[in-house]
C-alpha cells in the first residue's frame, strides 16, 4: 500500500544536511551583513562560534580551534600539508573520502614512508595494525560507507605520532575521545545543518608543538600557513580568519550552536542521532530487501546510514543497472515529496543513504521508511515486467 503519511521535513541529504528543527530565514535577520569580519562585532561573532563549538564538543581548554576556508576538505588539507613529513604515516581508508587523503599523501605530497591500511566498503581496516610511532590519518565516520570507528581505544595514550582525524560527519553526533586526537576537522554543513564553505580545525598541544618545531620541505599556500617565524599564528584561533568568511553563514552557524545548547548539548545530540539509527535498525531487522552496508553493528554510523539492497534479483543485475534502479527508486520517493537525496554516493555500492544526524527528527525517519518499502516494490515489479 502506498503510504499516506509524509515526513514533515523530507530532507535526508548527507551534505548539506537538514536544517535544525524550527529553522527559518528569520534567524538570519541580525546577520552582520555589509560589515568587515575584522571589525569588533565581526570578530566577536567568529570567536563566539569557536567558543560555543568547543563547549558543546566538550573539548579540552588547551586545544586551539579556528574557522578555515573550503569546508572540511580545506581543514584536512591544511593539516596534511602543514604537519606531515616529520614521521612515517599510516593512512586508513574504507570509503572514498579516506581514499582521497591517501591520494593526497601519496600522489601530491609524495611522502616516502607511507603505509596504506585499507578495507572495502562495509568494513574497517585492522586497527591493531596501526603503528603508534607513526602519524595516523583517518576519518572517524566514513560518510559514503556508513561505517565508523567504534571508539578510540586502538589509539595509544603514549603514542609518538600525531592522529589526524577527519570528523566531518561525526562531530556533534558522536563522542570524540579528545585525548586520543591531535587534529580534528569538521564543517558546519554536516551535523549542525549549517551552510557550506567553512571548515573548523582543532589542534591539540602536541599538534601545535609539531607546527612550531617542524617545517615541511614543500611550499605552503597562504591558506595553509599556520605559523610565522616558527611560531603559531594565534590570531587564526581567535577569530582572525585567513580569508574572508560569509557573515551570513556565521550567523547561521551560531543559530545551530544555540539550538544544540538549548536541546541539551552533546548528550542530547548524540541521543537524537543514535535514536534515529535505532529506528532504522528495527526496520532493517524486519526488511525482506535491505540490510546495513556496515557488517559489524558496532561500526554502524548514526549519521550517514548506508543500506544495501539484499535481493537475489537485484544482485544479478550489472553495476549500471543497479545504479539505475536505485536512482529510479529514490526518484519515486522524491516525486512524492517524501524524501530527498536518498541515493548512495556515486562512489559507493548502489543502495540507500539516509542522513540521520541530530537535526533530523525521529518522527521523520519513522515516516520515511514505509516509503522506501513502497518504492522498492514499485521499482522491482516495474523492472521485472519490462
Amino acid at each position: 500500500m502506498k503510504p499516506t503519511r509524509r515526513p514533515a521535513n523530507p530532507c535526508f541529504s548527507s551534505g548539506p544536511c537538514a536544517k535544525r528543527p524550527g529553522w527559518s530565514p528569520a534567524v538570519l535577520n541580525d546577520a552582520l551583513l555589509g560589515r568587515s569580519h575584522r571589525s569588533g562585532p565581526g570578530k566577536a561573532r567568529l570567536v563566539e562560534v569557536i567558543e560555543r563549538s568547543k563547549a558543546i564538543l566538550q573539548m579540552p581548554a588547551d586545544y586551539r580551534v579556528g574557522v578555515v576556508a573550503a569546508s572540511d576538505t580545506g581543514a584536512v588539507e591544511m593539516a596534511l600539508w602543514s604537519l606531515l613529513g616529520a614521521r612515517g604515516v599510516d593512512v586508513l581508508s574504507w570509503e572514498n573520502f579516506g581514499q582521497a587523503w591517501v591520494a593526497d599523501i601519496l600522489k601530491q605530497l609524495k611522502l616516502p614512508d607511507v603505509r596504506h591500511l585499507a578495507a572495502p566498503y562495509g568494513r574497517l581496516p585492522d586497527l591493531s595494525e596501526v603503528d603508534q610511532d607513526r602519524d595516523t590519518v583517518f576519518v572517524w565516520n566514513g560518510t559514503t560507507a556508513g561505517v565508523r570507528v567504534p571508539n578510540g581505544d586502538w589509539i595509544a595514550d603514549d603514542r609518538k605520532g600525531l592522529t589526524i582525524c577527519d570528523a566531518t560527519s561525526a562531530a556533534f553526533a558522536m563522542r570524540l575521545p579528545w585525548d586520543k586526537l591531535d587534529v580534528v576537522t569538521w564543517s558546519w554543513q554536516k551535523a549542525l545543518g549549517g551552510e557550506a564553505g567553512h571548515g573548523m580545525l582543532a589542534l591539540s598541544p602536541r599538534a601545535v608543538e609539531r607546527l612550531q618545531s617542524y617545517t615541511p620541505s614543500w611550499p605552503l599556500p597562504k591558506l595553509f600557513r599556520m605559523t610565522s617565524g616558527g611560531k603559531l599564528i594565534e590570531g587564526i584561533f581567535k577569530g582572525e580568519t585567513i580569508n574572508t568568511p560569509s557573515m551570513l553563514c556565521v550567523e547561521d552557524a551560531l543559530d545551530s550552536l544555540k539550538w544544540a545548547e538549548a536541546v541539551g548539548g552533546l548528550d542530547a545530540l548524540v541521543a537524537r542521532a543514535e535514536g534515529n539509527l535505532a529506528v532504522v535498525a528495527e526496520w532493517v531487522k524486519h526488511s525482506s530487501w535491505t540490510k546495513f552496508l556496515a557488517e559489524d553493528p558496532a561500526t554502524r554510523s548514526c549519521t550517514s546510514i548506508q543500506l544495501s539492497i539484499d535481493d537475489p534479483w537485484f544482485e544479478r543485475l550489472s553495476g549500471d543497472e543497479r545504479f539505475q534502479i536505485v536512482r529510479s527508486l529514490t526518484g519515486r520517493i522524491e516525486a512524492e515529496k517524501a524524501g530527498y537525496d536518498l541515493a548512495s554516493h556515486r562512489e559507493s555500492p548502489p543502495g540507500i543513504r539516509i542522513w540521520a544526524g541530530a537535526t533530523v527528527e525521529r518522527d521523520d525517519v519513522e515516516a520515511l521508511l514505509p516509503w522506501l518499502d513502497w518504492a522498492w516494490e514499485q521499482e522491482r515489479d516495474a523492472a521485472k515486467s519490462a
